[in-house]
């Protein structure tokens, strides 16, 4: 799960990081009014105005401005409330914006990057810093690795205070930042590892031209298997910003991701699931999307599964593959014959059953009257599926 930055700048403070703070607004009415209490509260007559959506690249998208006035604050406001911000990340539909961060403004002396992750290569988290902060952070990852420093944390002993001291050294800070910079780290990484986050970056990290050291963006991602033990966290998810098919099979218990091609796939086991994209790519054809619909799958999930792959106006076939372990093939079977019938499907759909009572699986879909294929190898289905996508 993703949050907005003003979310994130909200649990950094939580954990003492030190932000470039400010007020939120969902509509243009208070701007003027907010405005001017960032201008009394931070003491400063320039502020800065940033659309809140979940996407990186904002600042080049028109999504950060500048103001060195409370008029053409309120101006900025007006203009980019209900805008659409097409970034890298958000494709080009963009996102709308709906809400607004107005921040006070700050001195910048220097920008660094700092990010911590799972480097699941090594089963370690990683803390990656980088002197070149900023908005074109990707470019230095491709073009110049080296200038991205990396250390990685033994679970067993955590944070050790000579790994710090080598981020500190590889982002070229002074002696008279150190202590503040310890203390820094210290608290991301207890933030880290206490909001059970999957990632926890700053871009940038600044430090002022009064010697402080501030997190002027940040960025979360959540483990959602984790999330029940963060009720505090889960109350900042915002729907608006996530896919609303993706939102819609979250409410069946379904794990769908949404793709570009034509082949809709309903698969139980994600390790299956990937397996069966890539087949149904190396037979020539595109996924539509990533569903998994679980151990126990039955009449309902089957139901609830086609109403969300048949959403998506891409999808020209249906791929169903089932290992039945936990569940039959033949009640797997019975499901997919009577869901199709009670939905009155009249779609392509290649149906793929391995496991126990298989045979009697091929059978009742053999023998019933809803125009399902049936196919006994993962090859066969991927090439049976591919072939009725480009035929529509």
């Amino acid at each position: 799960m993703k949050i907005h930055e003003y979310q994130a700048k909200k649990i950094l403070k939580e954990f003492n990081v030190p932000i470039q703070d400010g007020y939120l607004i969902e509509n243009t009415l208070k701007a003027m009014e907010t405005v001017k209490k960032v201008q009394i509260d931070f003491d400063s007559e320039a502020v800065v105005v940033k659309a809140q959506i979940h996407a990186g690249g904002r600042g080049k998208a028109g999504g950060v401005k500048f103001c060195t006035s409370a008029d053409k604050a309120e101006q900025e406001i007006k203009q980019m409330m209900g805008k659409k911000l097409v970034t890298h990340q958000t494709g080009p539909d963009g996102k709308e914006v709906k809400k607004i961060l107005i921040t006070e403004a700050l001195d910048i002396k220097s920008e660094f990057y700092v990010a911590i992750t799972l480097d699941r290569a090594k089963e370690m988290n990683v803390i990656m810093a980088s002197p070149e902060g900023g908005i074109d952070i990707e470019e230095v990852a491709e073009k110049t690795p080296e200038k991205i420093h990396k250390i990685w944390v033994e679970p067993n002993y955590g944070l050790r205070s000579f790994q710090i001291k080598k981020l500190i050294k590889g982002l070229g800070l002074s002696d008279n930042h150190v202590k503040n910079a310890i203390t820094l780290f210290k608290n991301l990484y207890k933030c880290y590892e206490q909001t059970d986050c999957s990632l926890l970056e700053i871009n940038p990290l600044v430090i002022t031209k009064n010697d402080k050291i501030i997190a002027l963006d940040a960025k979360f991602n959540f483990d959602g298997n984790a999330l029940y033990r963060h009720s505090d966290i889960l109350n900042m998810r915002d729907i608006d910003e996530e896919d609303a098919t993706e939102v819609e099979a979250s409410k069946y218990n379904l794990n769908y991701i949404k793709l570009d091609g034509n082949v809709g796939c309903m698969v139980n086991g994600a390790g299956l699931a990937m397996a069966t994209m890539d087949i149904i790519k190396l037979s020539g054809g595109d996924p539509a999307n990533f569903l998994d619909v679980g151990g126990a799958a039955n009449i309902d999930t089957i139901k609830n599964g086609f109403k969300i792959i048949l959403s998506d106006k891409n999808v020209k076939a249906i791929l169903i593959n089932i290992f039945g372990g936990i569940v039959r093939c033949d009640r797997v079977a019975n499901g997919v014959v009577q869901a199709v019938q009670e939905m009155d499907l009249d779609f392509p759909i290649v149906v793929r059953l391995e496991g126990t009572n298989a045979d009697a699986a091929k059978k009742i879909l053999d023998e019933s009257d809803v125009s399902v294929t049936s196919a006994h190898s993962m090859k066969d289905a991927a090439s049976k599926v591919v072939e009725l996508a480009l035929r529509r």
